[in-house]
């Protein structure tokens, strides 16, 4: 093959249109008639929110990039400006479907369900009383309406909150015309409103009506023309150049309070706003119309997810489960330490608890052999127990040692408030390496036993987050091995101090080792192949796009090896080329579930190689974070993996097939018997008894 030939643009897809793609898959979901009703809501929910981000960080990147004259072009030879072009083209379509989902297919179902969102003309006399004192009352006293004059300037709009244009007639007290004025409705106000009584059970009215119906109000002895809502997106990416500040968590502080007022990257309006005032807004914000986004329903579709908490309606969300636990600890072990120097123990979540590993922490808080922790933290929520844990531990004198990743996306404030809280507990507070973003998941427990020092690890796909534990599908490793123990100890060394790279016996690290140790393996399979011994990939990751990876998937495909690929995500691989991509299939599995654990399968010549990462291939995670992959050495833990990604390879509900053209396939049965990965995983993990009666094994 003419290895020139895997370099050509037409092997790629483009990483901005393939994370558009994606969330068509999430909202296609919402209209699945196979999941509860309250469900789907949440997944159209979700698109919009998905979608938010993207406009937040990646086209404001782009935008940027075009400022600066950028003349770069991606794998599939887009300049910046075609990319901003054909977002914009990609992304009517998608908002055009999700309001269409909303308005003609979830809107009719939720109705015939008893929950009702009656507009302004639904409104019965008694409803709209009600309506109004609440405006009086809950809504009035914190708005502050501002008119629009050469001696009051257009006030500033922050990120994606929820505004009014009102277009007004006549003179105010002081004899100057009135035209426009600027609601802005604090986030503090709850978007959806409950209406009370018996009768009304599972009936809300949205803000937006609220105050387009009493907007009046707010404007005596001025006539109110028109009240339209609109919202602006702003580029929400921190800037903090690290080689020139002196603390970057201060530094993070004051770009914090900047986030709100970034630059304008898109403006959604109400579909009946009048073209004037669009384009007065478009001209304010400096945005033009392939900014532009007229909804026809409300500005943020995010703000519908609090139905799902204020509709106690079981029957319309997914049946509970009780995540399960191994054998080994379901059998009322309350050492977990000893339980790990049995033998190692693996976790599959959310199926199986998290529990365990908010316990290796507590019981290492208060175990009086621990003589330290170390913990890396990159998502961790709110009053989350393995903060309350390290803090125990601080507090009870163990040395304590937790490298928080300060520029965590989104994460940041709620990270510099942790990291206050452990300090002040007396642990060691480390923000990691400059420049690399610090994304490994690594627990280190070191505990003085009769017979010596021994490191206790958890290496894990997904972060210390209790919540998203919940709904994430993760990898988590506890071993006492002594290997992955000195080398999770230099690693930890790295992370504080001023070391060398170290040399790893059994993980791989970015941005050292895992890079061309992943390529090694992918061309190890291609050896295998040529010289006619078993060789298959089976990758799972949540993104593919470096290019470097890419070309050597292509590569060992015209080798002969058999490439399985599940990218939840986006994914910049073209399979099923001719002469290029003839041995790879790429499905994305979108489920109940958000498939996050990074799982890689090499069949090596009937040896075969597991590994479990916190890193997708990404250039990112290759080159500018801190990452970790850790082999899963243990013959019936590989099996159970391998079962397990066999499974998600054989789903054939919830699974799209990625064509060469760069669109998705939903599967569908057909005459076979259905399968869905994540329920059939449900099945075998979860309390209670999988098919056999028996929970698996640790």
């Amino acid at each position: 093959m003419d290895t020139l030939s895997i370099k050509a643009p037409a092997c790629y897809i483009n990483r901005e249109l393939s994370f558009l793609e994606f969330n068509q898959r999430v909202l296609d979901l919402a209209f699945d008639e196979r999941f509860p009703l309250l469900e789907r809501l949440k997944y159209l929910c979700i698109s919009s929110g998905n979608l938010d981000e993207f406009f937040e960080i990646r086209v404001a990147s782009l935008r940027h990039l075009e400022e600066l004259g950028s003349t770069q072009l991606t794998p599939d030879a887009m300049s910046v400006p075609e990319q901003l072009d054909a977002i914009h083209a990609r992304a009517q379509r998608l908002v055009a479907d999700q309001y269409h989902c909303l308005r003609e297919v979830l809107m009719p179902r939720l109705r015939q369900a008893g929950i009702n969102l009656p507009t302004t003309g639904d409104w019965n006399a008694a409803t709209r009383a009600w309506l109004e004192t609440y405006f009086e009352e809950e809504v009035e006293p914190v708005l502050s309406p501002l008119g629009l004059d050469p001696a009051r300037p257009f006030p500033r709009i922050q990120n994606k909150s929820l505004n009014f244009i009102v277009k007004l007639a006549g003179k105010d007290a002081f004899g100057r015309d009135s035209e426009l004025a600027i609601v802005q409705a604090p986030r503090s106000l709850p978007r959806v409103v409950p209406l009370p009584g018996e009768e009304q059970k599972h009936s809300f009215v949205l803000l937006t009506s609220i105050v387009q119906a009493f907007v009046q109000r707010l404007f005596p002895g001025i006539e109110v023309r028109g009240c339209y809502q609109f919202r602006l997106t702003r580029n929400s990416d921190l800037y903090v150049d690290e080689e020139e500040i002196d603390d970057l968590r201060r530094a993070l502080e004051g770009e914090l309070a900047h986030r709100r007022y970034g630059a304008a990257v898109r403006l959604e309006t109400a579909h009946d706003c009048p073209p004037q005032m669009i384009e007065y807004l478009l001209q304010e914000f400096a945005l033009t119309e392939v900014d532009l986004y007229q909804l026809p329903g409300p500005v943020n579709l995010n703000r519908l997810s609090a139905l799902y908490d204020l509709v106690p309606r079981p029957d319309l969300k997914f049946p509970p489960y009780t995540p399960g636990l191994p054998r080994r600890l379901s059998a009322g072990t309350t050492d977990l330490y000893a339980t790990i120097r049995h033998k190692d123990l693996l976790l599959l979540h959310p199926y199986q608890s998290f529990g365990p590993v908010m316990d290796f922490v507590r019981q290492a808080a208060h175990d009086p052999q621990v003589l330290a922790i170390k913990q890396t933290l990159y998502r961790t929520g709110n009053d989350s127990p393995v903060v309350d844990a390290l803090v125990a531990a601080a507090q009870a004198g163990k040395d304590v040692t937790v490298i928080v990743e300060l520029r965590a996306r989104f994460d940041e404030e709620a990270n510099i408030e942790l990291s206050n809280r452990l300090q002040e507990a007396g642990a060691h507070v480390m923000y990691g390496v400059v420049g690399f973003k610090t994304h490994a998941k690594l627990t280190l427990v070191v505990r003085r036993e009769a017979d010596g020092i021994r490191r206790y690890c958890h290496l894990g796909t997904g972060n210390y987050h209790p919540r998203t534990a919940r709904g994430y599908t993760d990898y988590g490793l506890f071993t006492c091995d002594k290997a992955i123990g000195q080398d999770v100890h230099e690693i930890f060394l790295q992370l504080t101090s001023l070391t060398q790279t170290p040399t790893l016996s059994r993980l791989l690290q970015s941005p050292f080792s895992m890079h061309p140790g992943m390529i090694a393996r992918i061309e190890r399979e291609a050896e295998h192949a040529r010289a006619g011994r078993p060789a298959r990939i089976i990758a799972k990751m949540n993104a593919l796009v470096d290019p470097q990876a890419i070309e050597a998937l292509y590569l060992a495909s015209c080798a002969g090896v058999k490439i399985d690929l599940i990218v939840r995500g986006i994914c910049a691989l073209r399979p099923g080329l001719p002469g290029v991509s003839e041995n790879i299939t790429v499905r994305s599995i979108v489920g109940h579930f958000l498939e996050h654990s990074r799982v890689f399968w090499f069949e090596n010549g009937g040896d075969p190689d597991l590994l479990c990462a916190s890193a997708d291939w990404m250039e990112r995670n290759f080159f500018r974070r801190v990452e970790v992959a850790f082999p899963i050495r243990r013959r019936s833990h590989h099996e159970r993996i391998l079962r397990d990604l066999n499974l998600y390879l054989s789903d054939n509900t919830q699974a799209w097939m990625l064509e060469s053209t760069g669109l998705y396939t939903r599967l569908t049965p057909g005459d076979a018997p259905p399968v869905s990965a994540q329920d059939r995983l449900i099945e075998l993990y979860a309390a209670g008894s999988g098919p056999s009666g028996l929970l698996p094994g640790g």
